[in-house]
């Protein structure tokens, strides 16, 4: 009686009948003791064995039981396989508290960065050498794959980097102002403007900018490929990964940041310059003429030679995250943001860096 809350199969029960089998289950309840009589079962198919233990499980959850009587072996194997074979949810242990967690994060945090630069420093390897490859063999450098990141990574980044220089520009301009009027010595904002971007700011912002905007494509298209397996199937059809993936990228990075850290500087210049004309008087001639007798070419050396440093840690960083990137969504999205703040880190702490060892040689 369904009544009862028992089931009995009997015969070969196959997929056919999980429809009837699925709509009787359905309207049992966890109030009462449930039984499936399979004593008369010769075979079993597992979409039946998976609707029959998925009412156990809904029934165990509500209080109730749901028991499964007289199978002979081979059906008892099949139950027994899809009971194996279904999900479980994962139950992550509780983090260790006080002196002990703290410890344990910190451990994993090392090992985890340490991992981090030896990946950095396979990636980095595998650029060299590809790239040492296409000095020997030109023919084997994809030039259309280079021409099409350089207009993507720095073509693009034109309009942002122009704007973000020229507003930093007026900022320099407008602070400086105010800060040197008490002491009669405004004249001296064009020295500031010119120092503080052609030898910093110009590049390190635009070394941000970029990190942020190409470090991530970088990632989410190298570990989109990744996830696609479409990697593994350039390695089956011959062609190299690092060849066609990481060398035009990077090799592009290098190109075109020098070309933005220019953009920038003359930007940040004109923004300055517009502004000092317009708070402090100082008309456009003798702006351009300050800048040429109080700024030293040196400035603009230092700021150049960082660029292509610069541009070498965000797109080594960008394609070891892509390469790192697992088989699903989560990991994609995880290892796009780690990119990112490990590129913003990696630029900052080379240019304090730099900062020190140019003021050590005297530059």
């Amino acid at each position: 009686m369904a009544g009862e809350q028992r089931l009995r199969l009997a015969g070969e029960v196959r997929l056919s009948d999980l429809p009837e089998i699925e709509r009787r289950l359905a309207d049992w309840s966890a109030d009462a003791p449930a039984e499936i009589d399979l004593s008369g079962a010769e075979r079993l198919d597992t979409s039946v064995a998976w609707a029959l233990l998925s009412a156990s499980e809904r029934l165990e959850v509500g209080g109730g039981r749901l028991a499964l009587s007289g199978a002979n072996d081979a059906v008892a194997r099949i139950v027994d396989t899809v009971r194996e074979s279904m999900p479980r949810p994962e139950t992550e242990p509780s983090p260790a508290r006080g002196l002990k967690g703290w410890l344990e994060r910190l451990g994993r945090e090392v090992v985890e960065t340490a991992q981090a630069a030896l990946a950095f420093t396979g990636v980095l390897g595998l650029f060299v050498a590809r790239l040492g490859r296409c000095v020997i063999h030109p023919s084997e450098l994809r030039l259309t794959a280079l021409v099409h990141h350089c207009h993507d990574s720095g073509v693009r980044a034109v309009p942002i980097v122009a704007l973000m220089a020229f507003l930093i520009g007026v900022v320099l301009a407008f602070q400086g102002a105010a800060q040197l009027r008490p002491f009669g010595a405004e004249v001296f904002v064009v020295e500031l403007i010119a120092i503080s971007i052609l030898r910093e700011l110009g590049i390190l912002l635009t070394a941000i900018i970029v990190a942020g905007r190409t470090a991530s494509a970088y990632t989410a298209a190298i570990g989109s490929m990744k996830m696609r397996q479409e990697i593994d199937a350039m390695r089956t059809l011959g062609i190299d990964p690092g060849q066609a993936l990481i060398v035009p990228r990077i090799l592009a990075l290098v190109l075109m940041l020098p070309i933005l850290g220019l953009v920038a500087n003359l930007a940040g210049l004109f923004g300055g310059g517009l502004m000092a004309w317009l708070e402090l008087g100082i008309s456009p001639a003798m702006f351009v003429t300050r800048l040429i007798e109080g700024a030293d070419v040196s400035n603009l050396t230092v700021g150049m030679i960082k660029a292509p440093v610069f541009a070498l840690l965000i797109g080594v960083i960008g394609c070891e995250a892509g390469l790192r990137v697992g088989d699903n969504a989560e990991s994609l999205g995880r290892m796009t943001s780690a990119a990112v703040v490990a590129a913003l880190f990696a630029v900052i702490l080379a240019a304090a860096l730099f900062s020190v060892f140019f003021e050590r040689v005297g530059m």
